[in-house]
């Protein structure tokens, strides 16, 4: 497991193999000033006791407040380019996630939440920004200083050098032992972070419905009984940080004591020199802070380690409606819309019973066929197929004699307008969401397609009419008005098939009545319309029945009442109700 998180981190780091090159050389160059400085001071201080000269003092001075001077700019540059790249790999990965979701169907988003999925796309993301800028930059500083300070420590004193990081693999032992629990805690800390931010997402879409049913003091309870668990795992976390760190650091500095024991009994048995000994000192200064250092880094390891995983989760889910190899293409221009069905069947994933078991029906070019049935039936499983929303085998829907699964997904649904019972808007203009499936129409054709929806003169009464912004899922609508601006999305994209399904329930009688007139005249278009209002569905040339994920019967809205079935039990209880009301 630990290799393949290696693995995938460098996967991260490849495209940006330069910048990590040259941060590298930086580092060089900054530890290596960091060993000849001491070495210097070392030879300044034996030289002075032997003769002693004001000029050779200051020229000294001026050369290590060079050194150290160009030190600093070189650690600063080095800082730039290493953090620049943990930078890089962030923008990297949150386009690759956002490219990604955007391949996976809606059952994906069914299964994962969308706070989930956010948290995951910034926080999760943050932390491996880390891991990439401060971790990798720490531990390529902490090789550089292991490596070119421990032999130039070695070289003036070796019994001294090793006595002072013999507490070192101590350190290392009691990280070990520490970073599992900081690993499970980051853990459930990253998991408390997303259930708050599901929370939030939820609580924000769903506000209107807490009003309503006055129910803010139980989501305030909620949200402090997630918000108190986030504390709780946040402070256990702080908890193991603040014990583990204060003993990496006193463990670091008992070398630092060892050091001014032993070695100044070495300067009076005369085995080093005064120069020799603060040379040494210096140098052990230098490893402390990168030892030390060290428990930041396994900490920002272990958050990037988590993340890492999190991160995988996205990528592993592949979407399940691809396109196929050796497509057939087919202009948009060319298709009629004919669809045919031969034993279609789908069974959606974890259930038992198939939502559609064995359909078969044919639509022929410029029909409007009505879809009626009790809820559940199928209906709405049925229109998801048609653009693939669905995965579906080879072999069972046919689009003009193309079998679906062979046609290239963007001209399937570049075919196929579908207003799905949803109709959601985007936080943005009327005619952005109108024009939003071909952003090149002009200004009279989204106000054409406006007009056969019956939302043309509601948008002139608004403020700014089509540059009215709908706010977030189009809050600002009725939700008949959300539905007609729907339904003006999909006719402007002039597809050969128009599916609503369920489209116009929130829009009242007479106006449903008018665009069902308009649309049903179109000429050389298939529509397909599934609704629970049998006089709307009474129009269509033909009407299809389903129940139980199948079509039960089908015929013209006269031929069906006139055979004992499904259709005529639901017509006559449509009319009891009526009398009713």
């Amino acid at each position: 497991m630990a290799t393949s998180r290696l693995r995938q981190l460098g996967k991260y780091l490849y495209p940006h193999w330069k910048q990590v090159l040259w941060g590298t050389g930086t580092l060089f160059v900054v530890n290596a000033l960091g060993v000849y400085i001491p070495l210097l001071i070392r030879d300044s201080i034996d030289d002075l006791r032997q003769a002693f000269s004001f000029d050779q003092v200051l020229l000294y001075v001026v050369l290590m407040l060079i050194l150290a001077t160009i030190m600093w700019i070189v650690r600063m540059i080095s800082r730039l380019i290493i953090f620049g790249v943990g930078r890089q790999v962030e923008f990297d990965l949150k386009q690759r996630i956002f490219e990604h979701l955007l391949t996976l169907e809606p059952a994906y988003f069914s299964t994962n939440t969308g706070g989930d999925l956010i948290n995951r796309a910034t926080s999760d993301v943050d932390n491996i920004r880390r891991l990439v800028g401060f971790a990798v930059l720490s531990l390529i500083n902490i090789i550089f200083a292991y490596a070119l300070t421990l032999p130039a420590m070695l070289s003036i004193h070796v019994p001294l050098s090793l006595l002072a990081i013999a507490v070192y693999p101590v350190i290392l032992f009691t990280v070990q032992i520490f970073s599992r629990h900081l690993q499970n805690q980051q853990f459930k800390v990253q998991e408390g972070l997303s259930e708050i931010s599901e929370l939030i997402q939820e609580d924000i879409g769903g506000m209107a419905l807490i009003k309503i049913y006055a129910q803010e003091a139980n989501e305030i309870r909620a949200f402090d009984q997630l918000n108190q668990e986030l504390l709780k795992a946040n402070l256990k976390l702080a908890k193991i940080r603040n014990f583990l760190f204060p003993i990496i650091e006193g463990l670091s500095y008992i070398s630092l004591l060892l050091l001014l024991t032993f070695g100044t009994q070495a300067i009076t048995e005369g085995t080093i020199s005064i120069g020799d000994f603060v040379a040494l000192i210096i140098l052990v200064e230098q490893l402390v802070f990168p030892t030390a250092l060290l428990g930041f880094t396994m900490t920002a390891y272990q958050r990037g380690e988590v993340s890492i995983d999190r991160i995988a989760a996205i990528f592993q889910a592949q979407p399940r409606v691809h396109d196929q190899y050796q497509l057939k293409s087919i202009s948009p221009s060319e298709i009629k819309g004919k669809l045919v069905a031969l034993n279609l069947s789908y069974t959606y994933p974890g259930a038992k019973k198939p939502a559609l078991n064995k359909v078969n029906m044919t639509i022929n070019p410029g029909e409007t066929v009505a879809i009626v049935g009790p809820i559940g039936c199928g209906k709405s499983t049925l229109a998801n197929t048609l653009p693939r929303l669905l995965e579906i085998a080879p072999g069972q829907l046919f689009l003009d004699d193309y079998d679906v699964t062979e046609l290239p997904l963007a001209q399937l649904r570049r075919a196929i307008a579908y207003v799905p019972q949803d109709s959601f808007l985007f936080n943005t203009s009327i005619e952005n969401n109108i024009r939003y499936g071909d952003h090149l129409k002009e200004r009279y054709e989204v106000e054409w397609a406006a007009k056969q929806s019956q939302i043309h003169q509601e948008i002139m009464n608004l403020p700014q009419k089509y540059d009215t912004l709908v706010g977030e899922r189009g809050i600002i609508l009725s939700g008949g008005q959300r539905q007609r601006t729907a339904l003006a999305r999909a006719l402007l994209m002039d597809a050969s098939i128009l599916i609503l399904d369920d489209a116009l329930s929130s829009v009242d009688n007479k106006t449903a009545t008018q665009i069902l007139n308009s649309l049903y005249k179109e000429q050389g278009k298939t529509i397909i319309f599934i609704s629970h209002h049998l006089p709307a569905a009474a129009q269509a040339d033909r009407i299809l029945v389903m129940d139980k994920g199948r079509i039960v019967q089908m015929g013209t809205h006269k031929t069906l009442l006139q055979q004992p079935g499904l259709y005529q039990s639901l017509w006559n209880q449509h009319q009891l109700e009526k009398m009713c009301n």
